[in-house]
Parts: C-alpha cells; sequence; structure tokens
C-alpha cells in the first residue's frame, strides 16, 4: 500500500473526526469540508437538506455522467455521544497508538469515508468506463434516517450503480446481511388520583407492567420456537424494552407511563408479525380497564423502522467483492445498516464491507488500525481497476 496515500487518508480522518457530528448536532460543517475536498478536484456535489435545513446528505459521482451500472459506495457521516464515557484522549482529537487511530467515529465510519477521499483525490476519473458514486449521510445512528431523502428520490440525484457497498465496520470482510428493526413507544394511560385513595385510580405503571410481561412473554416464545436465521449470532428475532418513564411523585398514583421498544427481524422473519402481537396485547390490556376507566388503556406508536437485507451467497456480484477485498467470507451482521433501505428501493446488490471492527464503536477510546485503513485503500485501488474495463 502506497503510505503517502495512507497518510493523506489519516489526515483526512483527523480532520473528520475533529468535527463533532453527533446526532442531535449538525453536520453541515464537515459536509462543507468533503464538498469543499471534492471541488478541489473538479468534483461537483449535490447537498440534499433536511427540513431544517440544519443538516444534509451529500451525493456525488465520479466518472461518466448520467449513466447506469457502476459502484455506489455509502457511509455515515453521524456519530454517537462521548458523555458517561472514559476517554483517555480527546474523543474528537484525532489520536494514534500502538498503530492505531483513537477518536469518536474512527471505526463508526469516518474511517471509511477518509479513505474513500484520499481514494478519490488521486483518482484519474477520467479513465473510469463506469460510474463511482458517493453518498454521505446524516442521522444514521438514530435509525436510517437522513439517507431516506436520497433513496426517495434516487433518480433525480444518481444514476442506477450496479452494485453497492456499504462502508460499515466488517473487518473488510463482505457481509450479505443484517436484521431489521421497528422501534416504538407503548403509552400507558391510566387514571391519576391521591396515593391514599390508591384503588380508586389506575396505575399507568401497572398497565406497564402488564406489557412488559407480555413482551418477555413473547421473547421467550420466540427463542423457544424460532424461525432460525444461520450466520447471525442469535438467529432468530429479538425485541425488548429500552426504557421506562413514569410517575410525578410518590405520593400520586401515575396517570402516563411510557416505554420504549425495538424489535430485530431476521430479515426471513417479518417484525410485522411480532408487532401485531403487542397490538393484541395493548388491546386486551386496554379491554380490561375500559370498562371503569373509558379514558384509560394502552396504545403503541412507531417511531421509525428500516428493512433488513440479504443476498444470495451465490451472486456473481458476490465473489467479484470477494476478489477485490481478498476474503472469501460471506457473513451476516446483528447491527442494521442503511443497506437494507437502498436495496428495498433499487433492488441492487447491496453489501456491507468497511475497515474497522464494530466492536470498537461506541466504545470509549473508539479506534481503527492503520492495517484496516490500509486494506480499505487497497480494495478501493482494485475497485476502480474493475471501473476501467
Amino acid at each position: 500500500m502506497n503510505e503517502q496515500k495512507l497518510a493523506r487518508a489519516a489526515a483526512i480522518l483527523a480532520d473528520l473526526v475533529g468535527f463533532p457530528t453527533i446526532s442531535a448536532r449538525s453536520n453541515l460543517d464537515l459536509i462543507e469540508y468533503i464538498r469543499a475536498l471534492l471541488l478541489n478536484r473538479g468534483i461537483e456535489s449535490i447537498p440534499v437538506f433536511n427540513e431544517e435545513r440544519t443538516k444534509a446528505n451529500l451525493v456525488a459521482s465520479i466518472g461518466p455522467k448520467n449513466q447506469t451500472g457502476g459502484v455506489l459506495l455509502s457511509g455515515h457521516t453521524d456519530v454517537v455521544p462521548v458523555e458517561g464515557q472514559a476517554w483517555s484522549s480527546d474523543p474528537f482529537s484525532l489520536t494514534e497508538r500502538d498503530g492505531k487511530f483513537f477518536g469518536r467515529g474512527t471505526c463508526d465510519m469516518k474511517g471509511f469515508i477518509a479513505c474513500v477521499l484520499a481514494h478519490v483525490e488521486n483518482l484519474d476519473y477520467k479513465t473510469l468506463k463506469s460510474p463511482l458514486q458517493m453518498v454521505f449521510s446524516f442521522d444514521e445512528e438514530i435509525g436510517c434516517v437522513g439517507v431516506r431523502s436520497v433513496v426517495e428520490n434516487f433518480s433525480t440525484l444518481a444514476a442506477r450503480p450496479s452494485l453497492i457497498i456499504i462502508g460499515e465496520p466488517t473487518l473488510m470482510e463482505p457481509a450479505i446481511g443484517h436484521k431489521g428493526k421497528i422501534a416504538g413507544i407503548m403509552r400507558c394511560k391510566g387514571h391519576e388520583c391521591h396515593s391514599s385513595d390508591a384503588p380508586k385510580g389506575l396505575n399507568a405503571i401497572h398497565l406497564a407492567n402488564e406489557m412488559i410481561t407480555a413482551t418477555r412473554k413473547l421473547q421467550e416464545k420466540i427463542a423457544q420456537h424460532p424461525r432460525p436465521e444461520e450466520g447471525f449470532t442469535i438467529p432468530y428475532t429479538t425485541l425488548h424494552i429500552g426504557t421506562i418513564k413514569g410517575g410525578t411523585a410518590l405520593n400520586i398514583v401515575p396517570a402516563d407511563c411510557t416505554l420504549e421498544f425495538e424489535i430485530r427481524n431476521s430479515p426471513s422473519d417479518p417484525a410485522k408479525n411480532v408487532l401485531h402481537s403487542l397490538f393484541d396485547e395493548a388491546a386486551l390490556v386496554t379491554e380490561r380497564v375500559k370498562g371503569r376507566f373509558p379514558e384509560c388503556g394502552v396504545t403503541l406508536e412507531i417511531t421509525n423502522e428500516y428493512p433488513g437485507l440479504l443476498m444470495r451467497e451465490n451472486e456473481t456480484s458476490l465473489t467479484t467483492l470477494q476478489t477485490l477485498v481478498g476474503s472469501q467470507k460471506a457473513k451476516k451482521i446483528s447491527f442494521g445498516t442503511e443497506g437494507g433501505l437502498f436495496h428495498q428501493a433499487l433492488n441492487v446488490p447491496t453489501y456491507i464491507c468497511g475497515p474497522g471492527d464494530i466492536a470498537q464503536a461506541h466504545r470509549p477510546d473508539e479506534f481503527i488500525s492503520r492495517d484496516q485503513m490500509a486494506r480499505c485503500l487497497a480494495f478501493l485501488e482494485n475497485l476502480s481497476h474493475t471501473l476501467r474495463a
């Protein structure tokens, strides 16, 4: 690997890490940095803003204009928070130790973006016979939110590629599938009264407890009679409740309690099956209390969802990717990505393959190794050769 290109990728990574693009904040400064870097090489790009124009995706293409085929590389620009984590160095200032680059987002997934930008800086894109397209998105960490505006308007922003690669950290080993996700809120409505008159009220936390019990029983049922999906660490659909909020004071029977829940479904097991069971449970709880308290009960609200991804192992595109990365792996990953959305909308072979280890993501002292970045740069070089053919 060209050490000069690796050094350039590291310099870009340092710049990217310096932008604290936590999902709760704007990513516009980082997007403008990437736009300027691309424009310096004569590469035009298109920002796709959110409604408030506080965040943006960026779409760029090099090579033949308005031509289908080629490859699309996708990566998200947002990162998770660092509050409450014990870092040994400034998380928003790149630090190199023992062949590793430390900083928030190095692994997930600014390392990939840095490699892509360093590669295209030195690419003679006039020699490409097929286009190389790039999408850099926002708000992936909160449910693949930002990229949807690109996917939904793709035909007006870019040409349909022949292959899509999401550069999430997979140790540069191709992943052919990931689970889907549904996130939602259970709203439990009770009847408030003074705690000395507790039997006259309806405790919303008690309603929530019924839903928690029902959720646990449903998960146990799935685990005992799973529809197994080989290749996943947990080879079946899972659900859990992640937060509970209710009550205002000990001497008040609470009127409200909310539970945030999540379903992570195997691609071959539609999440709607589990969701319908939760809706049924909410209806049963509501039916039991509405005679005495007509205004009370449990309702469910879906706040976010994205599809799973599952590619066949005998795809020619997979064999090509395996050759380019030098790995015969065809694994499945448990974490979600934007790949499911791209594949659902465009029906194009889509794989997850990028530098770094997901075990390092979201943790204090997150890092990516020099070796992984070098492997990514080598892959991008091999990929460009195929676009010249």
